[in-house]
Parts: C-alpha cells; structure tokens; sequence
C-alpha cells in the first residue's frame, strides 16, 4: 500500500540567513536559522501543499540535527528516512540577501551528515510506500551518496514508480568551483556532464535552469543541451527560464523554448531568489503527482515560486495549498508579496505548527495578586512558580492538550524550565492592573525584548475595555494592541488576546463581539482570543460569529477563570464547551489561591502545595473533558 506521493533524497543543512538586507556577508550581525537543503525544501514545500511526503538524509547527533528533524515533523514530512549520524556534523550554510542580482552564500559541508549516507541506509520497504522518489544533482557527486540515491531510484524503477531530477547544480559541492563561489550557479565541467548523462535515462521528469541543463547536455546552447538530455532520457524536460516562466518538452525538443508547454507567470518583486527552485519543484511535484496538464502544473510551480523569491527564507517562504487558492482567487494586490497584509495573514495561519485542538492551561503567570499575599517575597514567588510547573507537568504526563501561562518577572525559572516539555506557553506583556493597558518594562521602548522570548512562548496581552471607553482610552489601547500584535508577528510569535469587559462597566450579549471587531477593524488578528465565561449561548454566539467572519483560521478561545470556584467554572464549562471555537481553558487563582496561601505562610510544605495544585489541576481537566464528551454525545 502506498502511503506515501514521494521521498525525496539528498541533502540537507541549517540554513543561517542574514537578517540585514542589502550589505555583504562580512558584516551581517544577526541570522535567522531555518531548515534547509534542496531535498529538505522540497519535501517541506511539497507536504505543505497537501502531499504525504518524506525525506532520506543525514543529520548530526546533536542540537542542529534535532531542529532539522523536529521542524520536518512540524511540516508533516515523514523522518523514518533520515538518519542520525553519531560521527558526523549536520551542514550548515551562511547567506545573505545583497541586492536583486546577489544573494552570497557559504556551504559548510565538509564531511557533513547527508554526505554519510550509504546503500545500507535504504530501507526498501520505504522506498516502495511512495508513488515517486525525486533525487537532486549533489548527491550524483560523491560514490557514496551517488551509490545511495541510485539504489533508490532502481528500487523505484523496479517497482514501477514515478521518478524526477531536479538538478540542482551547484559547482562548489562537485569540487569545481572553490569555497567562497557558493553563489556560482555554473562551471563547465565534462566530467560533471558525464556524471549526470550516465543516469537521467533513470528520470520521468526532469527539471532544471537553462545552465543546470547546459551542465547536463555539455552545451552551453540551451536548444542543442535540451538535445542532448533528450538523446539519453525519455523524462519530460522542465527548463526554468527565470522571468520567462518555464516550459515542458514531453517529446522532441523543438527550434524555440517558446514552443513548449506553458504555465501563466506571476509579475512580482524579486527579493530572495535562494530557494525559489525547491519552490517551484514543489508546485510542479504538486501538480505533476496529482495529474494535472503540464499548463496546470506550471502554474502552480511558478506561484510557489513567486512566493519564495518574495520573502526571506526558503521553506519559510513556501505556501501552503489555501493560500495558494486564495492567491490564485483574488490575484496579485501588490508585487511585493510579503508586505501584502492579508495575503501574510492567511501564509501564517495556514502554517502554523502544533496541534492545539485542546488546550486545558494552568494559568499562573499573576504577579501582582502574588505579591500582596501574606509572606511573599521575589525568592519565594520564584519558587512557588516552579511548584506550580511541577503541578502542571504531573498532570500532562506527557500528553498532548494542556498549558500554563506564566510570567518572566517572578516565574522566570519555571518559564525557562518548561520549554521543551510539550506544553503550551502564553506569557504576559501586560502591566498588572495598567488601564490604558501599558507593558511590562522587561520588554523595551521599542519591545524589542521579544527577539529574545523562546520561539514556542504565545504572547499574552490583557486589556481591561470596553465599548463604552472615552475615545482617548479606546484609541489608545486599541494602538499598543497593534503595536504589540505587529512585534510579535515581526519575532514569530503567537499571539493571545485577552479582553475582560466586566472589569470596566455593565456587559451584554454584544460586549465582548463588538470589542473583537474593534480590533480586528485596527488590522489585530490575534491566532488565539482569551475571553470571559459568558452567561447565554447569545454571548457566545455572538463573539464567535465575529471571530470566524474576520478570521476563520484563528487557533480558537480559551476561558478564563476570574477565581470563580470549582462548582462555578463546571457551570461555565458546559456552555462553553458548546462551542466548537473554543479550545478549552485558562484558569489560575481558582487552582493555585488556597496552595499559594498556605505554602507563603509556612503551613504546608513543597510537596503538600504541588499535591494540592495537582488534584484542582486534574480536576479541572476532567471537568472540561466531560463537558466536551457530553457535547460530543449530544451531536451523534
């Protein structure tokens, strides 16, 4: 049974971007890192447009190796293909964006992991799950990965597979161009020619640049290269042609490129061209595996394209299958892609990571309610906070679905201890009490601490408002929710939204939803809403109509507590868990109030207070869960 469309082979890196555009390499001060690798973009770009994909490859035994494989399963490509070498390092590659004609670059590949790989490491059993492998150029380059990636291939022809190349030739990795020419996209080289002319007889498809197939055809004439492959090879020949789109030749190569097949381009800006090939060979894949007219399939592969050469990154750039139908819909708004606001909006929430179907979150990130407790002290609040997480962590067990919101002020410990641990993170920005809402000042004039938040923390913002603010307090809370919001988006970071209207002035059925259309009206599109529990079905019909009329991909709600006691919160729990939006809860004083007290005080010792916190924890889950499974129970 085929479990898979296609396994891409070769290599793969961590790529480190130079984050200052239009300077050289030499004087970058920061990176943004991101997978990357031919192969790796591809398998990312092609899972991301709703292929079951996955990858063989190599990568370290160490912090490198574990992000690549970590980001791949957060895109959905399957990693029982990749290896972990214990001997090796995992490739890196240093670029940076110059201006539209240079994009510098540095492969560190010496000896690296997807360079370790060997015949052994083919699994055949893998191999057959997929309807096609696709191999790229650089692993033809060496005898041991090009033993590798042609067993592969022979165990795909064998069982009647589809196969494709991307050549993906890059002189630097076949030792005819130096170190510093990793920018260099061709050298002739008759021994490189020979190398590739022995093996595209192997190829379905076949896909390259003009000068990647002058390097296949040994001619720098594209006409008499195309000739050549095709003397050799049956594939359907795919030539890139840069701003010219790019044709396919299914049989003999005619006089002009302008008599092959065509897809409708894109006129768009070009920002970053590294990457967009493993863009394109993902819309082309897309199309080609779903059986798409060669029209069709180049259309997709030059919008994925279009994508990647618009934004910063490769498989970052890549959209996902609703975006590109909502791009091909509603047409290009501006040709800068990644300063088109709703088009970024949908590219983020389609391709988010994580399942947060549920989220039950233990919400101790109080400050100011903890220090006016009887006994506190900073040491001591620090503390508490880790027994806190310990109650939190008892109660996951490991599982998926659950939370805690905790602060950076007292909790700081307890907030770095938990990344990693499969818990979802919010974390507060707000000032305790502020109105208008003003930030806590660990995050800077310019909130420019966020660069430095864990890349899995939510940022967590609560206004206290409502409908009926003066016009000077409206404005001006609605104005740092959207600077806050856009920071976060800058720093790619979820953000949560918290509104309690309550708090400020008498409330009704259409409170919290005109709130929520405020901000979206101010261009806010918070990935998660944390509202009150409201008392009819009206209220929450009327906040979620608002929510998914502005924002259908939004993550969902989640309801707050406001120390309501356990018989109360089962209550709210019931109406709320009618809702398919919401998410489940976020619910602090009413687990850890009592434990708190007593554990300042001196009453009950670590243990006794992480006991405590833990059964009200659980038993909050269990209420939350039953309410689900009634409502479950209700719609069968």
């Amino acid at each position: 049974m085929k479990t898979l469309d296609l396994i891409t082979i070769g290599r793969s890196s961590v790529d480190l971007y130079g984050a200052q555009v239009g300077g050289r390499l030499e004087d970058m001060g920061s990176f943004d890192k991101y997978i990357g690798g031919s192969p790796t973009n591809i398998a990312c770009g092609t899972a991301r447009l709703g292929l079951k994909s996955g990858l063989i490859t190599g990568v370290g035994d160490e912090h490198m190796g574990r992000f690549i494989r970590e980001q791949l399963q957060c895109e959905g490509v399957d990693t029982r293909g990749v290896k972990t070498d214990p001997d090796r390092l995992t490739a890196l590659v240093l670029l940076g964006i110059r201006d539209a004609d240079s994009f510098p670059l540095i492969f560190y590949r010496e000896n690296c992991a997807d360079m370790g790989l060997t015949v052994d490491d083919i699994d055949e059993g893998f191999i057959r799950s997929a309807r096609a492998v696709v191999a790229t150029g650089t692993h033809l380059s060496h005898p041991r990965v090009e033993a590798a990636t042609l067993k592969a291939l022979k165990i795909a022809r064998a069982d009647g597979m589809l196969t494709a190349l991307d050549i993906d030739y890059r002189p630097n990795l076949w030792g005819v161009a130096g170190h510093g020419d990793g920018e260099s996209r061709f050298v002739e080289s008759a021994a490189v020619t020979a190398k590739l002319q022995g093996t595209l007889h192997l190829f379905d498809l076949i896909v390259g640049t003009e000068e990647e197939f002058h390097i296949a055809g040994g001619t720098t004439d594209t006409i008499a290269a195309l000739r050549a492959v095709r003397a050799v090879s049956g594939a359907t020949l795919v030539c890139k042609r840069g701003a010219a789109g790019a044709v396919a030749f299914t049989g003999a190569i005619p006089d002009s490129l302008d008599e092959g097949e065509a897809g409708p381009g894109f006129l768009i800006e070009v920002f970053n061209v590294l990457g967009a090939g493993d863009g394109f060979m993902s819309g082309l894949l897309k199309g080609w595996l779903d059986g798409a007219d060669w029209p069709t399939a180049l259309k997709y592969a030059n919008a994925c394209g279009a994508f990647a050469v618009s934004r910063h990154g490769c498989t970052p750039a890549y959209p996902s299958w609703e975006e590109l139908q909502f791009f091909f819909d509603r047409g290009i708004e501006r040709p800068d892609l990644r300063h088109d606001a709703e088009l970024e909006q949908v590219h983020w929430a389609t391709n988010r990571s994580g399942d947060w179907s549920s989220v039950k979150t233990f919400a101790f990130d109080h400050r100011s309610q903890l220090e006016e407790m009887a006994g506190y002290t900073p040491a001591k609040g620090g503390r508490f906070k880790e027994l806190c997480l310990d109650a939190a962590l008892r109660v996951q067990d490991g599982r998926p679905g659950y939370g805690i919101l905790c602060d950076n002020r007292i909790g700081r410990s307890a907030l770095h201890r938990a990344s990693g641990s499969g818990l979802w993170i919010g974390r507060p920005t707000e000032l305790p009490g502020s109105r208008p809402v003003d930030f806590e000042p660990e995050l800077g004039e310019d909130l420019g601490q966020l660069r430095e938040w864990a890349r899995e923390n939510v940022v967590k913002l609560l206004v206290f408002c409502h409908p009926d603010d003066d016009d000077k307090t409206a404005k001006m809370q609605v104005a740092r929710v959207k600077r806050l919001f856009t920071a976060a988006r800058r720093n790619g970071l979820e953000f949560l939204l918290e509104i309690i209207p309550s708090k400020v002035g008498p409330v009704d059925d259409m409170t919290s939803a005109a709130l929520i259309q405020t901000f979206y009206d101010a261009g806010v599109f918070p990935d998660w809403w944390k509202l009150e529990p409201f008392k009819t079905e009206a209220a929450w019909a009327n906040a979620t109509a608002a929510i998914e009329r502005n924002d259908p991909r939004t993550r969902g709600i989640v309801v707050l507590g406001l120390d309501a006691p356990q018989a109360g919160l089962a209550e709210s729990f019931a109406l709320a868990a009618r809702q398919p939006l919401v998410k489940g809860f976020a619910v602090g004083r009413t687990i850890f109030g009592d434990a708190a007290r007593a554990w300042l005080d001196g009453q009950i010792t670590d243990g006794e207070a992480v006991d405590m916190m833990a059964e009200n924890y659980a038993r909050l889950c269990d209420t939350w869960d039953r309410a689900r499974d009634a409502v479950r129970e209700e719609t069968r």
